[in-house]
């Protein structure tokens, strides 16, 4: 179904002639009572360009009833001038025709604005509500789009932080095997080091015992402690030493436990297994052996 845009009423032409007519008027008698040429021209000129565009507005319905009221302000303004230059010029008649033609044509215009309106056109108040759910809609809109940018930089800011706490960590892990391993390394150097004690005892060469000793080992029942062995213990790390230096080499208590176990074969394995959790328990609550 073609539907053909509905022509323009025949009374718009008249409003058209007459708004014409008025500002011919006008203009001239405003410029010859302000006698200033061009300068009254003007004065003219923006009296009836006001009123022109204020019937816009009015069609457009802006504004309500004050585009109403300042039509008829200047309408009433340009014909009060009217009625002053033919009072100036001593001439009762252009006093009267004067404003006549200017009160015609705005009258004659505001019939045109009601004839151009649309019977099936929104109210104001139709219009202004669907204006709300527009504006409602855009601010709901922009909001939402507010808030998904505040979430992604709380996002940003959050996966920095964890990062960096990742850093440490790998840092602090980093440090202490790099401290295992100079434990490691300082250990073979003086295991390495160390000169042999004494040699041990043959059938060839007999013990030599010291004059302040008042009677012989066997006498008195006690086996004579051999000076290699108490040299040698001096020497072996502690059980505490060996724990704190294999909790940090080994990620688990068994494997460090299992080790010192081969180093030291003599040593009680849960006494072994105690200190390994001591050793343990330092590591992680200090965060690597100061």
């Amino acid at each position: 179904m073609n539907l053909r845009r509905p022509s323009a009423p025949p009374i718009l032409y008249g409003a058209y002639a007459l708004a014409g007519l008025s500002l011919i008027w006008s203009g001239y008698a405003i410029t010859d009572l302000i006698n200033s040429g061009w300068f009254g021209l003007s004065v003219a000129l923006a009296g009836d360009i006001g009123w022109i565009t204020v019937m816009w507005a009015e069609h457009k319905r802006l504004g309500g009833w004050y585009a109403t009221a300042a039509g008829w302000a200047i309408a009433l303004g340009v014909g009060a001038l009217l009625v002053l230059h033919g009072v100036v010029e001593g001439d009762l008649g252009q006093a009267i025709a004067g404003p006549f033609v200017v009160l015609v044509g705005k009258t004659v215009a505001q019939f045109a604005l009601l004839a151009m309106r649309d019977p099936a056109a929104l109210t104001a108040e139709q219009e202004a509500e669907i204006n709300d759910v527009i504006r409602n809609s855009e601010y709901r809109a922009r909001l939402h789009h507010a808030n998904l940018d505040d979430f992604d930089r709380e996002a940003e800011a959050r996966i920095a932080r964890i990062h960096a706490e990742a850093r440490v960590v790998l840092a602090r892990d980093d440090a202490d095997f790099r401290i295992g391993l100079e434990r490691l390394e300082k250990r073979a150097a003086i295991e390495r080091n160390s000169p042999i004690a004494i040699a041990p005892i043959t059938a060839e060469q007999p013990p030599i015992t010291l004059p302040s000793v008042p009677e012989h080992p066997q006498a008195s029942g006690r086996p004579e402690p051999g000076t290699t062995s108490a040299i040698a213990d001096r020497e072996q790390p502690s059980i505490a030493d060996l724990a704190r230096e294999h909790v940090a080499i080994h990620p688990t208590n068994p494997a460090a436990i299992n080790a010192i176990c081969s180093l030291r074969p003599d040593a009680d394995r849960p006494s072994v297994g105690a200190a390994v959790r001591r050793a343990r328990q330092q590591l992680d609550t200090r965060g690597g052996y100061r």
